[in-house]
Formats: C-alpha cells, structure tokens, sequence
C-alpha cells in the first residue's frame, strides 16, 4: 500500500486535470448505462406495440448519446493521458536528479546498464501502467457503477442473485496479485541485468574480438535471455489464467440469470423489454470487470517497477553537505591530510596517512599497484570520506564545507579521459556556460589541441562521438586539458594523465600539463617517474603508507622505495 500512496502523492498538483478527466468518466459511464437502459423502450414500445413516435426518437437519442459518448471519451483519455505521462515525467526527473546526488561509491557498486534500465525500462513500465491504468480503471469503475443501476432499476431480484456471482469474478485480482508482482520484479531485474551485458558487450567488443570471445559471450547471452524468458512465461501463465477464470463465473452468473429471469417473464412478472434490458446491462457489466482484471494486472507490474524505482530513491548519498556547510574561501595557504584511514568495505587502503602541502606547490605521489595513492587523491574533493583523521583546506574541515564551493576549486585529469558525444566546444566549455570564442581558443591552443581541432571537419562544432571516439588519446587528453584550464581551479589532480599515450603524444599532452600546472597547486600520480623529478617533493606510497618524502635527488640518493622504482622502470625503458 506504501507504494501505492507513492504514486498518488505525484498526482495531487494535478487535480484539476484530474477533476476535468473524472468529470467526462461520469458523463461517459451514465450514457453507456442509457445504451442499456434504452433496450427496453426499444423492444416493448417499437417491436411490441409498434410506436411510431418512439421509433423517431430513439434512434436520434441514440445518435446523440453517442456522439457526446464520444467527446466525453475523448476528452477524459486527453486529460488523465496528461496526467499519467505528467506523473512519469516528473518521476524520471526525480529519479535521474537523485542519481546525480549519489556518492561515487554507489556508482561502483551498481553497474550502469543496471542503472540505465531502472531509468529507462522501469520507468516505461510505470509510464505505461499509470496512462492506461488510471483512465481505465476509473472509467470502468464509473461505468459498472452506471450499469449495476440499471440492473437495480430494472429488477432488484434479478440484479440480486447477479451481484451474489459477480465478487467471483474478482477472484483472479485477489488470488494472482501477489505472484504477478513477484514475477514482474523478478523479469524487471534480469532485463537490468541484461542490459548490463549488452552495455558490457558493445562498449568491449574490440576485446571481445581480439581475444576471440565471441562465442563464450554467445553462450552467456543465450543464459541470460533464457532466464528472462522463463520469468516472462511464468508471468504470463499468471496473467492469462486470470480472464479464462473470470470468463467461467461471468457464464454461471449469466445462466442463472437467464433461467430466473425467463421465467419471470414466462409468468408474465415482466416483460422481454425489462429483461434484455437488464440483459444487456449484464453483459456491458462483464466488459468493465474485465478490463478491471487487466488493469490489475497491469498495475502489479507498475507496483513491480515502482518497488525498485522507489528502492532507488530511497539510497541515501554517502557524501552529504553538514547541517551547516560554508563556502570555502579562495585557497590561499595549505592543504592538509591529517592521519587519515580509509576502507573500501573490509579492506584497509590507508593507514594513519599525513602530508602538508603548501600553496603553489607541485607534489607528486608514486607507489606500485594498489599503494594507495589513487584513493589519497579522490579524498581531497570528497569523491569519498575517510574513515578516521580530517583533510582541510585552509584550517577548513573539508566535510564541513559545501560539496560544491570545494570541488569548485579543484580541476582534475585523468588516465580515464571523459568526454560526451557531443561537440569539441561543449567538451571543452563543460561547467562554464560563460566562455566566449576567444576564451575557448586561447585554451586549446594552450592545450596544444587548436590545431587538430581546426582540421577536424566542422572543427568546433565537430561531435566527438561516445568517449571521444573518433579522436585518438592524446587528442582527447588535450580536450580534458583544454576544460581543466578553462576552469582555472587553483588546485589541480594529474592522475596518471600520459600513462597511456605514445611517446609523440605524450610530449605534446605534457607540454599542455605543464602549461596548465603554472600558478597552481598540483598533485601528480605518475606511472611515468621521468615526467615528475621536477616536482618540488616526491611522496613514495606503499601499503597504504608514505614511506618516503623528498626531491628526486634526495630519493635516489637514499635508495628506498623511491629509487627502487625508478631504477626498475629505467630498466625496463633501456
């Protein structure tokens, strides 16, 4: 019931449409009981005293009937279609705003096709269920309601023994609710989970096919879909036992009916007109029922959908702003990491970590795999919390300050370069709206990118494709570059920004680094040491610790960890 006051909640702003849409459903129901009402004028005043006047009036009261039928009709589906699609909207607003607000952790515990599916296909399946399902089960309800008072009008006797049946055939809503919710969230899940695989299988497929996966991701397609099928074939036995139930107990109720009924008009207690009249009420009565049996169905589905929608919504951000955030002034002093823990989960990634650095200065962090220094960094903008100690800006708490003013003045690039598909300049512009062509060009020329993007065929206005793909590494480095500096943050995070370009590439995209690096304070993680012996300190990282700070010569003069590394990979590159 939870879930569906949810739902509910979303169409109070629209009342007045829905009191529009509700109004014609009333118009609607009362001259579809006037069908059945007139039946019995019909046959005993035209076919059994042949009244000549009524045969005039009827069939123009039933022109009219039905034209206002259908106005009334079309304006009740225009205004709660306008509801329904109103409601969705604004759920799938919600629901992409909240994901926004998630923390990174969220992000990598839940795949993105699953996430996309959620957004796309749960919300379809909402969408689909509330347009439908609030105009026809209203109308309906409307519509039996209408009909069962012809059916009181006409014979209360009859309408007795018929309403005695009839609660049987809402047996199939009552029996079947529960396992057609469970069968859709379970369907609702392996399609997310079939997304997932498909978004995983697109985006690799240059190693699918480089490593010749094609037929073990065949074979892992072909599991996936068969489940889904077999959930989809257990929902749609629950759904197609429901009208064949509802049908047996509609013929019971309907020959009890004929059998009582004939004889009363047999013993002359009424006549044919009352009786098909009452006839012709019943069986419009069965159409509204069963559409009540379908909408049900429909609406555990959406309940379904709306349960993991609503699961969604509820996940609370690990990141939030305190009671009280400030703003955090313009940097102008330190940065300070005070013995720092973190955990991912069980596992320990730093331990009792601190480091001071001091405005304007370059400080670069190295370590082998897994040494921590990756995590250090996404501290700083809060991309995480740690577990235990404080990291300040200035003498300010960074969790007591807004997530905002602080990630404001921090400018990030990354091996993982980010680009939309979309154009060069919305790449390069992203974050500020404010920038004018001049702006934009003096940035990527700085970035060494103006001159590749003035070949490319529309050259600003050129769409990059998804992630940048039709641009080659080091072309899209020097677009997240060219963003960087547009952003002019004072600090700035290279997270291994070269490790996977070419050597041509490279020197062009660390030109544009240290361009960017002028003026500001710079934290560097380096896969390559040789690009960072001119930092003004190196911090050395291992299991989660900083075992060594000091400059490249002070570092290879101790012959640590620092010089261990770099001596490693001097081999390696000779």
């Amino acid at each position: 019931m939870n879930n569906y006051r949810r739902l509910l909640e979303y169409a109070k702003p629209l009342w007045p449409q829905l009191l529009i849409s509700i109004f014609f459903m009333i118009i609607f129901s009362l001259l579809t009981s006037a069908i059945a009402f007139l039946v019995k004028p019909a046959l005993d005043d035209i076919f059994l005293k042949q009244d000549a006047a009524m045969l005039k009036l009827l069939p123009l009261g039933l022109v009219a009937i039905f034209i206002v039928k259908g106005v009334a009709n079309y304006m009740q589906s225009y205004f709660i279609g306008f509801v329904g699609n109103r409601i969705v909207a604004n759920i799938r607003e919600e629901v992409y705003y909240h994901i926004q607000s998630l923390s990174l952790s969220f992000f990598t515990a839940i795949p993105s096709g699953v996430l996309t599916s959620r957004v796309i296909y749960d919300i379809a399946m909402i969408q689909r269920s509330v347009s439908s399902v609030i105009a026809g089960l209203l109308k309906q309800i409307f519509t039996a309601l209408g009909l069962i008072g012809v059916l009181f009008y006409r014979d209360c006797q009859l309408a007795i023994i018929a309403l005695v049946i009839l609660p049987l055939l809402f047996f199939p809503i009552i029996k079947y609710s529960r396992k057609l919710r469970r069968f859709s969230k379970k369907g609702q899940s392996q399609v997310a989970e079939l997304t997932a695989f498909l978004q995983e299988s697109f985006t690799g497929i240059r190693i699918i096919k480089a490593f010749t996966m094609e037929a073990y991701n065949r074979s892992e397609f072909y599991r996936i879909n068969e489940k889904l099928f077999r959930l989809m074939i257990k929902r749609l036995k629950v759904k197609s036992l429901t009208a064949p139930i509802s049908e047996c107990f509609g013929g019971l109720a309907a020959a009890a009916v004929i059998w009582y009924g004939g004889t009363q008009v047999i013993s002359g207690h009424s006549t044919p007109g009352s009786f098909f009249s009452f006839m012709t009420a019943l069986f419009m009565l069965y159409g509204p029922i069963r559409s009540l049996n379908r909408s049900n169905n429909q609406v555990q589905e959406a309940l379904a959908a709306g349960t993991r929608v609503f699961e969604l919504l509820d996940t609370e951000p690990e990141i939030k702003d305190a009671p009280n955030p400030i703003d955090l002034p313009p940097f102008h002093e330190t940065i300070c990491f005070n013995e720092i823990d973190f955990s991912y989960e069980e596992e320990k990634v730093l331990d009792n970590v601190s480091l001071i650095i001091k405005k304007g200065e370059t400080v670069a962090i190295v370590g082998r795999s897994g040494s921590g220094k990756t995590t250090l960094v996404n501290l700083l903008p809060r991309f995480y919390d740690v577990k235990s100690g404080k990291i300040s800006i200035d003498g300010h708490d960074i969790r007591e300050l807004t997530q905002a003013s602080l990630r404001q003045q921090i400018a990030i690039v990354s091996q993982q370069t980010i680009l939309f598909n979309d154009t060069v300049r919305n790449n390069i512009t992203y974050g500020r709206a404010d920038v004018n062509d001049e702006e934009l060009i003096a940035a990527a020329k700085s970035a060494n990118a103006h001159e590749f993007i003035s070949k490319l065929p529309l050259a600003y206005d050129t769409i990059v494709g998804e992630n940048g793909v039709k641009l080659s590494g080091g072309q899209q480095q020097r677009l997240s570059i060219a963003r960087a500096l547009l952003k002019n943050a004072p600090i700035l995070i290279l997270d291994e920004a070269t490790s996977s370009l070419d050597t041509e590439s490279e020197r062009e995209v660390q030109d544009a680094i240290n361009f960017l690096m002028e003026d500001r304070t710079t934290l560097v993680i380096a896969h390559r040491l040789s690009t960072i012996t001119h930092a003004d300190r190196i911090v050395a990282m291992a299991d989660g610790r900083i075992v060594e700070i000091g400059s490249h010569q002070e570092l290879l003069e101790r012959e640590g960890e620092y010089a261990n590394l770099y001596n490693l990979q001097f081999k390696e590159d000779n």
